[in-house]
Parts: structure tokens; sequence; C-alpha cells
């Protein structure tokens, strides 16, 4: 059965590669369950510091602080006031030994002892090799922490990619070329959260607390978009799970 309320995911922790990964692939989760009494943990594992989108807006030396600062605003908007930095390098994650990963993230899972675990799928949504190596790592601390923790991978459906995808323009967001993003049938679904009202609008100030990565996509798209587009949080079970 399809889990549509946070309030079934008991303790969360999200494992998530850079500031504003969570917002989008978690946000309303996270915050749902934080004003159901929830313990809610995110980690993110850089600055994002390489993320460069308006140099002239956001000095590009700066960009780490900036957006740490960021993530710090869009966390408060959201409620989660448990977040974890792994300090590793933007860009550079898949070069990170697992043990090395692995002694930065397991005193985490192994102190918050999660009921579920949420990150990206093996694809890293995006083909980002950050992506990719974060859902590794939040692979193997499951593993490793044995039992108890149900680990999600972040997905969209078909209808969302209709609906979306052509209009976000795939070479914008997609760091592999004619990569599609990983969809699945709505009964595939093991979370399927639809946020509306004031849980929506939690979400998108979430978001645009993070102005260096949001500002100018709601340039380009419009704000009517970024809201029609992330009113929905969805994930399937991993393999293991």
């Amino acid at each position: 059965m399809t889990i549509t309320d946070a309030t079934q995911l008991g303790t969360i922790l999200g494992v998530f590669a850079h500031p504003d990964d969570e917002a989008y692939l978690a946000g309303g989760i996270m915050s749902a369950a934080v004003e159901n009494g929830q313990r809610v943990v995110c980690v993110t594992a850089t600055k994002g510091e390489a993320g460069v989108t308006d140099p002239a807006r956001w000095d590009p030396a700066r960009l780490g602080e900036i957006r740490e600062q960021e993530c710090k605003a869009s966390m408060a908007i959201l409620g989660v006031d448990e977040h974890h930095w792994l300090d590793f390098a933007d860009g550079a994650c898949a070069e990170v030994g697992l043990e090395e990963a692995m002694a930065c993230l397991m005193p985490i899972v192994e102190e918050v002892r999660p009921d579920t675990v949420l990150s990206f799928g093996p694809e890293g949504m995006t083909g980002h090799p950050d992506h990719m190596a974060t859902c590794r790592w939040a692979t193997e601390a499951v593993a490793r922490a044995g039992g108890g923790a149900r680990l999600y991978y972040a997905t969209m459906t078909h209808q969302w990619l209709e609906d979306f995808m052509d209009r976000m323009n795939p070479d914008r967001v997609m760091m592999v070329e004619g990569m599609q993003p990983p969809a699945v049938d709505p009964s595939d679904l093991a979370i399927h959260i639809r946020l509306e009202g004031e849980a929506l609008d939690r979400k998108v100030a979430a978001l645009r607390a993070q102005a260096s990565q949001l500002e100018p996509l709601i340039e380009e798209w419009g704000l009517d978009f970024l809201r029609e587009s992330q009113a929905q949080e969805m994930y399937v079970p991993a393999p293991s799970a």
C-alpha cells in the first residue's frame, strides 16, 4: 500500500548531496513530519560550492558560505532543526572512498536509528555523480545498520514527466545528455505525498530561501510552474528494503 501521509514514516533521515536537494525531494514530507512531532534529521554531503548560476549576483568564491546560510534558512522554514554537513567537495563525491563516507555517515545513522531513510536512487535522479554517490552511501549505511530502517529512493511518475519535463528543459537540469529522470507507474510508488495550501506554500518558501539556485529558475520558469511541479513527492522502495 502506498504511503500518503508522512505520519506513517516514523523517525526520518534524509541523505542528500547538495543544499536544495532535500527541499525539492522531501521538503513537504519533512515539514509535515516535524509538525506531527516526529524526529527529522537531514544530512547534506556538500556545501554546493560548485553550483554557480549567476556569478554577478552570487560570488563564486563565497558560494559555499552563501549556500550554507541559504540551507540553514530553508531548514528553519521546514522546521528541521537537526542538520549535518559531511563537508565533502561539491562535484567530487564519486571520488570519496566508501569507508571514508561511512566514517562520517554511520555515527549519524546509529545515533538517529531512523525508521525511514530518504535518498536518491542509483541513477541520481539527474545523473549527477554526487547524487549517485550519496545513494550508494545511504544504501550501504542502512545495510550496515541492520534491520529497522526502510530505505526509499526518490522518483517521479510517467505522468509527472509528461506534464513537466519538457517545460523544464531537460538540457538545463539533466547531467547526462538524453537522460530522463526515473519514472514509474503510480501503483509502484511506496510513498506519494501530495501538497497543497499551506504545506505547498511552506515548501516553495523553503526552496526560495535557497535563492542562488532557485531565483534564476523562477525567472525562467515562473513561480506558478515551480509550485505546480513541486506539489508531489514520490519514492520507491530500495530493492533490498
